[in-house]
């Protein structure tokens, strides 16, 4: 029987590897991509009904195919967000075969390249890029035990407020995600606790440009001037209700609870660490710290940009914020459900091969593998804050695409 061979093989159809696609077309390289379910798939089934991009429609895309039937200026839904991708696909002929799971993919003995298993049979491959992405396996502690007798669930498999039961909700985490689903919680009348760790926050948008543009205008996707951060800290933005600033006062103010980090379970009660203040004033100050370099970029270029003296301004601390929640009865409280919007694990299962490190994290550089002929594409900071967005993992893939081509020309090479 005989088996398909292809020089790259690229496992996942999201945004990065459709933005892989088109750059491997566009230089000649022969390969295909495999879907285990449909084009965009984390869009529409694992987020969300309510869900729309973290960035602005002009500048959440690719640079050959802008949104029609949108405002530039509009955060488009998660069902706008796939067809974009769907279409995108489309546009360029991408080869991509939808319901094909790979199962593992390991390196030949004794010879190039790679045999991938997949639900549809072998394929041999000179070359494997992991196209996953960074929202793979969802995050979920093991802090409060089945037996609590609560309603369980991760910010991937929410909804909407209609499938939660009765009863208050903790929602543990407060980056864009944990942030915005507390605030379509309490919208539909559910009294809500929300956890909040370190983050930072930046402005939505400040003197007439959307965030995006001043990472864009400050240097901050290229991380070429940006301060040292800290690892592991919720980002604190979003698109939702049109684009406001996520702003932990307000959303006090509005009736949310603000608890600290959740730190642990025992006897029906949860326990919060102590520091929510002081979180939420190391998210003020990165807020404040955007606003500072924006106004000085706008003075150093002299822009007609007019002055936003109400973003300095800050709502009083609420009462959670002065006299903190460090123990919570969640019987007492009325609490039913507990959402952990906690983040997601990579999940490399299916490569059988040398290319992480003793974490099991990959080990790469610029996507680039430890193990020759092996890639990432579309994970955190691959090569800079942008790598895992949109106007990222566009450019990234041509780095890559650049490389598979060079070590192409390697192979091919033949001595006269």
């Amino acid at each position: 029987m005989s088996v398909e061979k292809i020089n790259t093989l690229v496992v996942g159809a999201g945004q990065a590897g459709v933005a892989m696609s088109e750059h491997l077309s566009l230089m000649g390289v022969p390969h295909i991509v495999l879907e285990r379910s449909r084009i965009a798939e984390r869009w529409r089934s694992e987020r969300w009904d309510s869900l729309v991009a973290n960035g602005p429609a002009w500048h959440d895309r690719f640079p050959s195919l802008k949104f029609d039937n949108i405002s530039p200026e509009a955060f488009p839904p998660k069902e706008r967000m796939a067809a974009y991708f769907e279409d995108y696909a489309a546009m360029i002929k991408a080869p991509i075969r939808t319901g094909v799971e790979v199962l593992s993919a390991e390196r030949h003995v004794g010879r190039p390249g790679f045999k991938v298993t997949t639900s549809e049979g072998v394929i041999e491959a000179a070359n494997v890029i992991a196209a996953t992405g960074p929202f793979q396996r969802p995050s979920m502690p093991a802090l409060v035990p089945e037996t609590a007798g609560l309603h369980q669930l991760h910010s991937s498999t929410y909804k909407n407020p209609g499938q939660l039961p009765e009863g208050a909700v903790l929602v543990v985490g407060a980056g864009a995600s944990g942030s915005q689903i507390a605030e379509e919680l309490r919208k539909a009348g559910k009294t809500v606790y929300l956890s909040v760790g370190e983050h930072y926050r930046p402005p939505r948008a400040y003197r007439g440009r959307d965030y995006c543009w001043w990472l864009g205008a400050l240097g901050l996707w290229d991380e070429v001037k940006i301060k040292p951060k800290k690892q592991h800290v919720a980002f604190a933005v979003s698109g939702y209700d049109g684009g406001r600033t996520v702003d932990f006062r307000r959303l006090a103010h509005a009736g949310i609870n603000l608890v600290g980090l959740t730190e642990s379970f025992a006897d029906g009660t949860l326990t919060f660490a102590p520091g929510l203040a002081t979180n939420v004033a190391e998210g003020d100050k990165a807020y404040f710290d955007v606003l500072r370099d924006a106004d000085a970029y706008i003075e150093r270029n002299g822009l007609p940009f007019p002055p936003e003296p109400e973003a300095w301004e800050l709502l009083p601390d609420p009462e959670c914020l002065t006299h903190p929640i460090l123990k919570l009865d969640l019987a007492e409280a009325g609490i039913t459900t507990i959402l952990w919007a906690t983040g997601f694990k990579f999940d490399f299962s299916w490569l059988k091969v040398d290319a992480f490190d003793e974490q099991g994290n990959p080990f790469h550089k610029r996507g680039i593998a430890a193990e020759s002929g092996v890639y990432f594409l579309g994970l955190p900071n691959l090569v800079n804050r942008a790598s895992s967005f949109i106007y990222g993992v566009w450019h990234d893939a041509k780095y890559v695409a650049d490389h598979i081509v060079q070590q192409n020309d390697y192979m091919a090479y033949s001595k006269s």
